[in-house]
């Protein structure tokens, strides 16, 4: 068999192996991190939120995310991605159902402290487990169908939602309550699948053949060796790297946008004209639906051209303008639209971004690397709502609060633009379809 066929062969299996689970992990996560958001339009007036306090516990839940989530990725390189993944879905699902239990805001607040700190590591986990399996060549498009779940969760997971909420009373239990309840338990379950269906590393994969597992070894080996050609990295000279620091910056600007919209869409979409609760469902899903065809035809374009700075700062300017139109066009229909394109620039941002760091970190540094870039960008996840529910309450109006977002989205596009120029050290002619 030639090299060509032998790749083939391994990545056809790999991504066979590798991408169907993570994504239903991602899936699951995700659905359950952004639940509370279509909860949230029964939930709030039932446990006494305002739109200020609501704003906020997106803030307890990234505090509780950002202070473990160096720690969970270092632990995760020493134990093994089967463990520490499996140990990351079972404690997630469990805080995520015990929401269903809050009663006020201290109890709401808590609780999405203890969902952030048991979620923490997670997304970080996963990309460090591609370097593990995917060859530089496929990480654009690996990276672009495993976050995939992300806007299909949002898609798939509104009407679900909101459908749920037609439980209403069922055994006694309010529709926002059974939202927590019925979505955490294929997490948990999914968790434990994990622990038996997981390899941590190519070298412990039985089911690829020597000469693949050969191939598979060797390609990954030869590619950390050229990365480091470039210098190799302590954990915190990899933290303290300055264009890690200017990635860091990059997604925090990307996060704060993103989740800003994602929170508050469906109350936005909701003030745009009378609509039922499953049309607020369907027209979310609308724009995130756009999401996921951007998110894989920039990972797809990524890897195919071989370009990670470009494509990043052309889908911060979607997200950037997006915000705009939707912000201008508040109260008509076109705002939807607005919010189309910036889900679909957010979106695009995955595969050419998460391809950047480890162009620059192997090891351990890549470990506590892109777990510092995901924690301080993830900070956004707490700015993005407290700015917009601030805002709506302060102006009475949404529209300020996606112009706020605009201008963090525009910041990173402008680092992109400027600060971003990272040597590919890896031969773009590598870059083959292999699925």
């Amino acid at each position: 068999m030639t090299d060509g066929t032998i790749e083939k062969a391994a990545m056809r299996k790999v991504y066979l192996r590798i991408l169907p689970l993570t994504v239903v992990m991602y899936f699951l996560c995700y659905i359950d991190r952004i639940n509370v958001s279509f909860a949230a339009l029964t939930m709030n007036k039932d446990i006494g939120l305002d739109a200020w306090t609501y704003g906020i516990s997106s803030s307890a839940f990234y505090l509780g995310y950002v202070v473990f989530e160096v720690p969970s990725n270092l632990i995760m390189d020493k134990v093994g991605a089967r463990l520490w993944l499996a140990r990351i879905m079972i404690t997630w699902g469990l805080a995520s159902a015990a929401t269903a239990a809050v009663v006020g805001p201290t109890s709401f607040l808590a609780v999405r402290f203890l969902l952030g700190a048991g979620e923490a590591g997670l997304f970080p986990g996963m990309i460090l487990l591609f370097t593990y399996w995917f060859p530089d060549a496929h990480r654009g498009r690996i990276i672009g169908s495993f976050t995939l779940a992300l806007p299909v969760s949002v898609a798939l997971g509104a009407p679900i939602s909101t459908a749920i909420l037609g439980l209403d009373g069922m055994l006694g239990i309010k529709g926002w309550q059974w939202i927590y309840l019925l979505e955490a338990v294929p997490t948990i379950l999914i968790g434990c699948f994990v622990l038996m269906a997981m390899n941590d590393r190519p070298e412990k994969a039985k089911w690829l053949t020597g000469p693949e597992r050969t191939w598979l070894t060797n390609t990954l080996s030869h590619e950390r060796h050229a990365v480091e050609s470039g210098g190799k990295f302590s954990i915190l000279r990899g933290i303290t790297n300055a264009k890690v620091l200017l990635l860091s910056v990059n997604y925090l600007g990307i996060v704060t946008a993103s989740l800003g919209l994602l929170l508050f869409a469906p109350q936005i979409i909701r003030s745009l004209g009378n609509t039922t609760t499953m049309g607020i469902g369907y027209a979310t899903s609308l724009a995130y639906v756009c999401g996921a065809v951007s998110m894989m035809a920039f990972g797809w374009l990524s890897d195919r051209l071989g370009d990670r700075r470009w494509l990043l700062c052309l889908t911060c300017t979607m997200a950037t303008v997006g915000l705009v139109i939707s912000g201008a066009t508040m109260g008509t229909w076109w705002s939807l639209a607005g919010m189309c394109l910036a889900t679909a620039g957010f979106y695009g941002t995955k595969g050419p971004f998460w391809s950047m760091p480890t162009m620059i970190l192997t090891g351990a540094a890549a470990a506590g690397g892109i777990a510092f870039i995901n924690a301080f960008g993830n900070i956004g996840g707490a700015l993005g709502p407290a700015i917009v529910g601030w805002l709506k309450d302060t102006t009475g109006s949404y529209a300020g609060g996606l112009y706020g977002l605009a201008a963090f989205s525009g910041v990173s596009a402008v680092i992109a633009l400027v600060s971003l120029n990272i040597p590919r050290r890896v031969g773009v002619a590598a870059v083959a379809p292999a699925e």
